[in-house]
């Protein structure tokens, strides 16, 4: 363990703390990834590397037509952990302003999720048979990630965190067949690489995907038990989806 450096400052000494830390956890960082939520919160405290976690993700949903109340009630469930989150489509759009008052709002974003990792998001959905409250057009998805990006890439390691999976991915498949997933996401996927996706939105096509060099992972619903890991090993990112019932 290091010794602490008389006379730092205080981000010297933040910066200290998080590398004593890391080193009592073999070297890793860790993060998790929960989504499409829809007010049922019960398997949050399942999740065995919530303790471990240096932040939890929410990647939208985090309420079923709920706003502001119901996506509180989801954050407070997170006591004493930083939280990243920002809305689905299922959320009422006055959730958007919420999340930036109570945690960390990816829509739209980009945030320093460590010193070499972005973290940028988009939230809501493309269009839907639906008409859910937060949907937006393809184009204005295109102009959310763009922007986020111009701060992403400049960490050597990018994740994105998108509601609405790629579309023609193993991650937005309908179970008629159909895909359903958003063009804009897929195309700046394709360009822009970064070194994962998580998304969620199409409940039923749980799974990983490949796009690139890109890694697309899909957990499916909370309620189900589904989240992402996402580990930082001598810098190289690895994210694997896990379950809190044994054998899924």
């Amino acid at each position: 363990m290091q010794n602490k450096v008389q006379g730092a400052s205080p981000e010297k000494e933040r910066a200290q703390a998080q590398n004593e830390d890391q080193d009592k956890k073999g070297g890793r960082r860790m993060w998790i990834v929960i989504g499409d939520i829809h007010d049922r919160i019960e398997n949050l405290a399942n999740i065995p590397e919530l303790a471990e976690a240096e932040a939890v993700i929410i990647s939208g949903d985090l309420t079923q037509l709920g706003g502001c109340r119901e996506a509180g009630r989801v954050l407070a469930a997170l006591p004493g952990i930083p939280v990243f989150a920002q809305i689905g489509n299922m959320d009422k759009p006055e959730t958007d302003a919420c999340l930036s008052e109570k945690s960390r709002n990816l829509h739209g974003r980009a945030y320093a999720l460590a010193p070499d990792i972005a973290i940028f998001g988009a939230g809501g959905s493309t269009p839907t048979p639906f008409r859910t409250p937060s949907e937006f057009s393809e184009e204005q998805y295109s102009a959310w990630l763009e922007e986020s990006w111009r701060e992403a890439e400049k960490y050597p390691m990018r994740i994105l965190i998108s509601h609405n999976p790629p579309r023609d991915s193993a991650c937005d498949r309908l179970s008629s067949g159909g895909h359903a997933g958003s063009s804009a996401v897929r195309k700046f996927i394709e360009e822009k690489q970064p070194d994962i996706c998580v998304c969620g939105h199409i409940h039923e096509s749980r799974g990983e995907d490949q796009i690139g060099r890109t890694k697309i992972l899909n957990p499916g619903m909370l309620s189900e038990g589904s989240y992402v890991l996402i580990i930082e090993r001598d810098g190289k990112l690895e994210a694997s989806i896990k379950n809190t019932v044994q054998g899924l």
